[in-house]
Formats: structure tokens, sequence, C-alpha cells
């Protein structure tokens, strides 16, 4: 059954996932990126920029099939057609479509109330299925 895990008071959702993908491929793991056309598009451009001596390989789903082959992070606005079913992140509003054929879905949740009240939505969606989900506050970590 697919892992799921919710990363919650991230203050700011693109850094904190630039960070999470950085150290996902570091330890060898293939991802997917879901969510709307701007925020692919804001991440597509911070994991260029995020560190001056780290990167994190990715391309768009439309990229030519070599790239995407090639690409450990994908990012997709949706997981159709997406070669990799390891980690699935989604930034997205909504629970991805076909979630449940990945290994793991993480779920980045912000401080904004928009984001907090959507993201109560996906979780009720998750343990409506009996998915067992891990809750990662990362208040708590940054405060320790």
């Amino acid at each position: 059954m697919t892992e799921v895990a919710f990363h919650f008071n991230a203050p700011d959702r693109v850094a904190y996932a630039c960070r999470l993908l950085r150290k996902a491929v570091g330890s060898g793991a293939k991802l997917v990126v879901t969510g709307l056309p701007d925020i692919l598009k804001q991440l597509d451009a911070a994991l260029w920029t995020f560190s001056p001596v780290d990167f994190v390989p990715h391309c768009h789903l439309e990229s030519e099939p070599y790239v995407v082959a090639a690409s450990p992070v994908i990012l997709a606005t949706s997981t159709q057609s997406v070669p990799h079913r390891q980690v699935l992140l989604n930034l997205g509003i909504l629970v991805p479509v076909d979630f449940e054929r990945f290994e793991r879905v993480i779920e980045i949740v912000g401080l904004e109330d928009d984001d907090r009240r959507l993201a109560r939505s996906r979780w009720k969606h998750y343990a409506d299925r009996g998915y067992a989900i891990t809750r990662h506050d990362l208040t708590l970590k940054t405060s320790q």
C-alpha cells in the first residue's frame, strides 16, 4: 500500500520542496512532482537557483523523451504517462489521480489558511481509503 506523508507548516513550500528533492535525489530516489503550472514553473526556476553548489536534475514531462527517461525528477501537471512510480510529491490542491500507483506520496503544506484547508481535505481522502498517514510538523523541527 502507498505510504502517505504530510509535511506541515512549511514557511515556503517551493524552497522546502527544493531541499526535499535534493535529499531524495541524493539518496537515489526518482520522483514526480505534481501541481498547477504556476507552482511547477516556480519550482523549476528555484531548482536552478536555490543552492550555489547543488543541482537537482529535473525536467518537465513534456521534455524530449530521452531527457525525461534520464531525469530523476519529473515536473508534471498530471501523473498520466510519467516514467517514475517511486515517489510522488504533490504541490497541487487536489489528491493526484492514480496516486496509489506510487510507492510513496508526500504532501507539502504551507502556513496559509487556504492551503491548510485543502490539505485537510486531501488528508481525509487518504484516511477514508485506509491509508496510514505520517505527519511531519516542520515547526517542531525548526524549533529544536
